[in-house]
């Protein structure tokens, strides 16, 4: 009786959970669609390709976005709704697990083009607008803020307020408000803002609060950065970064950055844009040639993906036309490419391998090391990456690890120490591939530790 009544309760909720889905993806389609009749310039998967998500949930609205050829960054805390990212990933939708707090989210300045919030909690408007001018510091010049909550829409003394306290926050940070609407068949309201193209606006204020953040304030300065209740300013060569849209998708993947500049040496010591169109045509090459077809993956069971130094984000730009999305990891110790990697219509994440990743274990389907353990063995253990790698891949997930000879041996003996499946090694001058796969192995037996009494 009782193990019929755990079963019914388990159908009961998967039916329950089942219906919650099915009811969220049509308020996403709702809501995607007045989105686009309230500001048809937003043009889904042309001009708009890479959004953030604040506070997803589920990240319903970017897994409904990714058919739509649009990258949603989507994160949320871990909260009274419990593990939200990693349902998210589950669903094989890209997240993280973040809050905005006290430092600076871990993406450059000027990346986003859209930054959504649905009912996302955060007191936008509170301390002198940190958390919004944190969204300023991260969304595009002439980019929109889509927020869809209760202030927009009811009119109960606290949203009132808030709603005035954003009015002005807003106006004071010289956002213009598009479009404030609401949805005929869930009354759910959304107000639309876009962020200025040029500093008119801020040296006409008649106050400058908030101020001009200083001319040393790096906006593309991320890890561990305190926030600030100051904001940039827009770019207005035209040679800087900011100061012109990317192309539109996908014309934007191949597409070499304006401010790319021959005077400007690459990661791999070739002019910027020699080192950027050589690192595609790479990636495209060993893709094509090598993984795809030479290591005996089948790509139909991969959909996360991570690279764990992206650089230019050549791998995962070589990946397009598989129903796959990648994280890009920029080591926080290597030269900042982030900002081409969002420019390409590709997303990613400053980080620290020396950390552990902000996700749950077993998200990832597949992670790729291109030469990161022999970039990494200077600061911290490899032995504790390749720990960290093992907590994030799914049982049965695949490790592609490119670096010198060495050091594919070493972590050859790793992973065979870790019972994972050695698939494929391969080595040519001083230069290996290796290809393991995490095993479904748990121990028969629980070793008991006698430990020495003090």
């Amino acid at each position: 009786m009782f193990l019929q009544l755990v079963c019914f309760s388990v159908i009961t909720s998967f039916s329950f959970l089942a219906f919650l889905l099915e009811i969220m993806f049509q308020v996403m389609i709702n809501m995607d669609t007045y989105i686009m009749q309230s500001v048809p310039a937003i043009a889904w998967g042309k001009r708009t390709r890479v959004i953030l998500d604040v506070g997803c949930g589920v990240a319903s609205f970017g897994g409904y976005l990714f058919d739509r050829d649009v990258l949603a960054m989507s994160f949320a805390p871990k909260d009274e709704h419990e593990a939200q990212v990693q349902f998210a990933l589950e669903r094989g939708i890209p997240a993280i697990s973040a809050v905005m707090g006290t430092t600076r989210l871990p993406f450059p300045g000027r990346v986003f083009d859209i930054v959504h919030c649905a009912r996302c909690r955060v007191p936008w408007h509170i301390e002198g607008g940190k958390l919004l001018l944190e969204l300023n510091r991260v969304l595009r010049p002439g980019g929109f803020f889509v927020w869809s909550a209760t202030p927009v829409y009811q009119k109960l003394t606290e949203d009132v307020e808030i709603w005035k306290a954003m009015s002005k926050l807003t106006k004071a940070i010289c956002w213009e408000l598009i479009s404030i609407s609401k949805d005929t068949v869930n009354g759910v309201g959304v107000a639309i803002f876009r962020k200025p193209t040029s500093n008119d606006c801020y040296e006409k204020r008649p106050q400058q609060d908030p101020p001009i953040c200083s001319q040393s304030d790096d906006p593309n300065a991320a890890w561990n950065v305190p926030l600030q209740a100051c904001m940039h300013k827009v770019p207005t060569d035209l040679l800087e970064r900011g100061s012109q849209w990317p192309e539109q998708w996908p014309a934007r993947l191949d597409k070499t950055p304006y401010w790319l500049l021959d005077t400007q040496t690459g990661v791999y010591g070739k002019p910027a844009p020699e080192d950027f169109t050589a690192d595609y045509g790479h990636w495209k090459q060993v893709v094509s040639k090598s993984y795809l077809k030479g290591m005996g993956i089948n790509w139909s069971l991969v959909r996360n993906v991570m690279d764990m130094r992206a650089v230019y984000g050549g791998f995962a730009a070589a990946l397009k036309d598989l129903n796959v999305w990648v994280m890009n990891v920029i080591s926080v110790d290597s030269p900042d490419t982030l900002p081409i990697i969002y420019e390409r219509g590709l997303f990613g994440i400053y980080h620290d391998w020396c950390e552990s990743f902000s996700t749950y274990p077993r998200s990832y389907d597949l992670l790729h090391a291109d030469h990161l353990f022999s970039k990494i063995k200077k600061r911290c253990s490899m032995a504790a990456v390749m720990v960290e790698a093992d907590r994030i891949l799914r049982p049965e997930g695949k490790l592609i690890v490119r670096d010198n000879v060495e050091i594919i041996t070493e972590l050859e003996k790793m992973a065979r120490s870790m019972q994972w499946e050695v698939r494929m090694t391969y080595s040519k001058d001083k230069e290996g591939l290796m290809c393991v796969q995490k095993s479904i192995w748990r121990p028969k037996e629980v070793e008991k530790l006698t430990y020495a009494s003090v």
